[in-house]
């Protein structure tokens, strides 16, 4: 098969649970002899493509800040798509897959894929709806539209979660053009890193936004911190980093708290989840839980935020401890791991499902049905 997977952050470059899902299963659809095209903002050097891992990145667009204050930018998403249409228009793919949010980039992958007869396959992380109106205020009519916009165009979809496809099918997609293939792990690589021993027993990884509410976990800490001798630590970076690190410092136990920042190195985020006690995921709002399964990976115990607008549960089920989203209910569930209760289930062996070898199986089958559904 010839794959295009559109999508304007591109790791290693941006790292994100979107953005490591298209490089972990392009370039193992690459290794399976398929030809994989990723259309994406220019991250490295000189020159409009660059060879990564039996991949082909095709640059449309320069690279430009994703954010403006603590909001996603309209102007990012909507200039990339308009810089995609011409490349994308003017080449041939058996299957174009697209990474739905920031929804404008489906508009000119549509209009390929009518114009070429490829196979159009939209990948859905979440589905917002109405937490637009949450985010952007009066403004989020315009995120609204736009997603059930997007929604309309879908080809066929693929979610990565159970309750992101719900929500998709409630926009008024048919649910027999959804199907799930949920996020993926590499759990031999996670297992063969060494454990870093002066990682500390608590352990936060991901983008530093309002949405992961890592201030209630730095509260919950806090609390925990009071009578035991424990230090949390913090892997990450965002719009939120310097208001966090102010709170940190306000507290009682600012001198066991690390702000890592952003580790570029995976392997060295593995080394911290491998000698860590427990993973703490505060969110509320998660379209999987990429990093907490990579710590369930790395045989840490997990404590998680239980809400009915996160796909956490489908992922840890009764392989983690799920709480009430408050300072007190996190405070409380990670006292009782760090004071030595443990999951039903191995956090390891729970985590093994989600390999990645076997997560591009499904995929391979959703192209092929989708390419035999288009003949």
């Amino acid at each position: 098969m010839d794959v295009a997977l559109v999508t304007n952050v591109a790791y290693p470059f941006v790292k994100g649970g979107a953005e490591r899902r298209f490089y972990e299963l392009g370039r193992r659809l690459a290794d399976r002899g398929h030809e994989v095209t990723i259309y994406t903002r220019r991250y490295w050097g000189d020159g409009g493509e660059h060879e990564q891992e039996g991949m082909t990145l095709r640059a449309v667009a320069p690279r430009r800040e994703l954010y403006v204050g603590e909001r996603r930018s309209i102007t990012e998403a909507v200039e990339f798509a308009l810089r995609l249409a011409r490349p994308l228009l003017t080449s041939d793919h058996d299957v174009i897959d697209v990474s739905v949010f920031p929804y404008f980039p489906v508009f000119p992958a549509a209009a390929a894929a009518l114009r070429s007869g490829a196979a159009l396959v939209t990948t859905w992380h979440e589905v917002w709806n109405r937490y637009w109106l949450e985010y952007l205020g009066a403004l989020g009519v315009g995120g609204i539209v736009a997603e059930r916009l997007a929604a309309r165009l879908a080809g066929r979809a693929v979610t990565v979660s159970q309750l992101t496809a719900d929500r998709l099918g409630s926009l008024g997609v048919p649910r027999d053009r959804i199907t799930t293939v949920y996020n993926g792990i590499d759990t031999a690589r996670i297992g063969s890193v060494e454990p870093d021993p002066d990682a500390p027993e608590v352990l936060f990884v991901g983008r530093l936004v309002e949405s992961k509410r890592v201030d209630q976990l730095l509260s919950a800490f806090d609390r925990v911190a009071a009578d035991r001798n424990v230090r949390l630590g913090i892997v990450g970076d965002g719009p939120e980093r310097d208001r966090l690190r102010e709170q940190a410092a306000s507290l009682d136990s600012r001198n066991r708290i690390t702000f890592y920042g952003a580790v570029s190195d995976d392997d060295d985020v593995y080394s911290l989840m491998r000698g860590a006690t427990v993973f703490v995921s505060p969110s509320a709002r998660e379209g999987f839980g990429l990093a907490l399964l990579e710590a369930m990976a790395a045989g840490c115990q997990v404590v998680a935020v239980d809400h009915p607008d996160s796909a956490v549960d489908e992922v840890v089920d009764d392989a983690g401890l799920l709480v009430e989203p408050t300072v007190g209910a996190v405070a409380d569930g990670l006292a009782a791991v760090l004071d030595g209760e443990c999951s039903a289930t191995a956090p390891q062996a729970a985590a093994q499902r989600f390999d990645w070898g076997r997560i591009v199986d499904d995929l391979e089958d959703v192209y092929r049905d989708a390419i035999d559904a288009r003949e």
